[in-house]
């Protein structure tokens, strides 16, 4: 029997997540809160593209909310939450106008899609429904800085670096405003290893970039619509 994509990411969302719910809200909101809320205004209208069980589009400051993902059983989760769910598979053209959003975020999704094209799918539509100087906000694993670890997760399957990510943001129109080629530790966020740093780590971390460099292996980009 064929197994759809989405009960294929309930699943994985079971294995890597169940039983860390609580601990990434709280580590999540410290990120929004301490970090990307400062690169997001209050009258945003934002987009989380892969947006998993919300925890970034849940803990920020916005005007408008907006979590796209293909597990269904989020729906309910971002009803109660006041946050608009686009349950759609993001390498389609997305259910939103041109230039309707303000900011597009996405965090380690990038590198699950099947294949390169699909990524510049991503960022064309990125560059679509966002308005005239919006920006797009993405973190994810540097294949430079993980290069043997990077595999160790069977649904990774395109191999990203800061580099080619400015590479095909530019491609598509977009102007690199920041580049961090080390930001977060690869499994701070407790993917599949059960990793749980304490708070007062998280929130030391987020203020002293210069140890960034020494354990940083996620970039962190954004790029605004020219």
């Amino acid at each position: 029997m064929k197994v759809s994509k989405s009960d294929t990411l309930k699943h994985e969302y079971h294995l890597r997540f169940d039983g860390l719910e609580e601990y990434r809200s709280i580590m999540w909101s410290i990120f929004c809160n301490d970090f990307f809320q400062k690169y997001i205004p209050l009258d945003s209208k934002i987009l989380d593209v892969g947006a998993g069980y919300g925890e970034f589009i849940i803990n920020i400051n916005a005007k408008e909310k907006y979590a796209m993902d293909l597990n269904p059983t989020m729906k309910e989760l971002y009803r109660h939450k006041n946050i608009f769910f686009l349950n759609q598979d993001c390498t389609k053209t997305w259910n939103l106008q041109d230039e309707s959003i303000d900011v597009v975020f996405s965090s380690n999704f990038l590198e699950h899609l099947d294949s390169k094209e699909s990524v510049e799918h991503v960022l064309k539509e990125s560059y679509r429904v966002l308005r005239g100087g919006g920006g797009i906000m993405l973190v994810g694993p540097n294949i430079r800085y993980v290069y043997d670890e990077y595999w160790d997760f069977w649904d990774h399957i395109i191999p990203m670096s800061d580099r080619s990510i400015m590479e095909i943001l530019r491609m598509n129109g977009f102007n690199i405003q920041i580049s961090i080629d080390k930001f977060l530790p690869y499994a701070m966020s407790g993917e599949g290893r059960k990793v749980t740093p304490p708070y007062f780590f998280i929130k030391a971390y987020l203020k002293m970039p210069f140890v960034w460099r020494i354990f940083g292996k996620q970039f962190f980009i954004i790029a605004n619509k020219i």
